[in-house]
């Protein structure tokens, strides 16, 4: 029995969820052979225990049919996440974390990011769900290889897609394709409550929530109707696009949301034919203004044709080749986000009560979570959002 038989047999060991082997992803270290006894470490990313399991189930039958006769992995797991200490309203109390994807402005890669960060979630072995809230342009569905697929009822209830072990709903999945919605502020509000409350949800350690472009009625009705956990900015290096996420991150402050960080999109190009990085559109620019708002930059993604053709024919990066540099890199920022959601959590959760509307019944409420009543001159508005004049 050599070290190069036993990497050999590991090789053969794919890590769940993915068509990588654990000895490429380099989780085997400090491997040690008596005879034919071998004992080795297997270093990987997931907490989760049918994770773990599943390798050390596959490795030892690896071995053994190259001749092991006592074979001792050791599994080095990080630590069971910590439930939601959240409190406040929660529509969906099965849901123990919410994950709010945001951006100031469309064509940002909003809904690529919120769909690869929620397959990078499920590979750390979460339970996960994707909530398309961009009611205007719900593009999830065709992104998740499911676009044409309606979901099933269940008595007054809606039962999510699943695919990729993720549980999805969208307003793209409900209508016929190709209609056009012109909703005002109050029918989002409507749907998104009801896409908390009337989809059959399972017990999810994470919805990732696609919320539509901006600073709206749809962010304010979101927050007012989960204890969102965490949000998460999607910009591009180009100074116009910073300037609407700076109004993003605003939001995240002024609804009591924690930021969980920025992706840069567009960070770069990598050329398909030799795999070099240039720098064309910029890097690495929102750094000033992650500082600005005490977060940091989790993932620079670059352009690369692989992730828009996955988008399109529903075959995302991060499942279909988790090898490549952007799967990688929405993998970090995924790392990023869970650590960010057990350090909240521990620290007692987030709390939405006070983005609660305060008006009377039948009395429209601003726009502006808590904003502060002034008075208005005759004829003009009172500058909250409210829509009142």
């Amino acid at each position: 029995m050599t070290e190069e038989i036993v990497k050999s047999a590991l090789s053969k060991v794919m890590y769940p969820g993915f068509t990588k082997d654990i000895v490429t992803f380099g989780f085997v270290n400090n491997i040690e052979i008596t005879g034919t006894d071998v004992k080795f470490n297997v270093e990987i990313t997931s907490s989760a225990p049918e994770v773990a399991q599943q390798i050390l189930d596959e490795a030892k039958q690896e071995l053994e049919a190259v001749g092991a006769t006592n074979v001792t992995p050791i599994i080095k797991a990080p630590q069971m996440p910590r439930e939601s200490s959240s409190q406040g309203k929660n529509m969906a109390p099965q849901v123990k974390n919410f994950l709010m994807v945001s951006s100031g402005k469309g064509g940002v890669g909003k809904s690529t990011t919120s769909v690869n960060i929620a397959i990078a979630l499920a590979a750390q072995g979460k339970k996960v769900g994707i909530l398309d809230a961009d009611i205007y342009g719900p593009n999830i569905p065709r992104m998740m290889g499911v676009a044409g697929i309606k979901p099933e009822v269940n008595g007054n209830k809606v039962l999510p897609i699943k695919a990729y072990g993720i549980e999805m709903m969208s307003m793209g999945s409900l209508m016929e394709d190709g209609q056009s919605l012109m909703w005002r502020g109050a029918m989002i509000m409507k749907a998104i409550e009801q896409f908390l409350r009337d989809i059959l949800w399972s017990e999810l350690d994470i919805l990732v929530i696609d919320m539509p472009p901006g600073t709206g009625d749809a962010q304010l009705s979101l927050a007012q109707s989960v204890p969102v956990t965490v949000g998460l900015t999607v910009t591009t290096p180009q100074t116009v696009s910073l300037d609407d996420s700076r109004r993003s991150l605003n939001m995240f402050q002024k609804l009591n949301i924690p930021i969980a960080g920025i992706v840069e999109n567009m960070s770069g190009f990598i050329a398909p034919d030799t795999g070099v990085e240039y720098d064309i559109f910029g890097k690495g620019t929102s750094g000033p203004m992650a500082e600005e708002f005490n977060t940091k930059i989790i993932a620079e993604i670059p352009i690369e044709p692989s992730i828009r053709t996955g988008g399109d024919e529903g075959k995302p990066i991060t499942f279909v080749n988790p090898s490549s540099e952007s799967a990688k890199r929405y993998t970090t920022a995924a790392i990023s986000i869970i650590n960010q959601i057990d350090e909240i959590n521990a620290n007692g959760g987030v709390d939405n009560a006070a983005v609660q509307p305060n008006t009377p019944p039948g009395v429209s409420a601003c726009s502006t979570a808590a904003a502060p009543k002034q008075e208005a001159p005759q004829g003009e508005s009172c500058g909250t959002g409210c829509g009142c004049h």
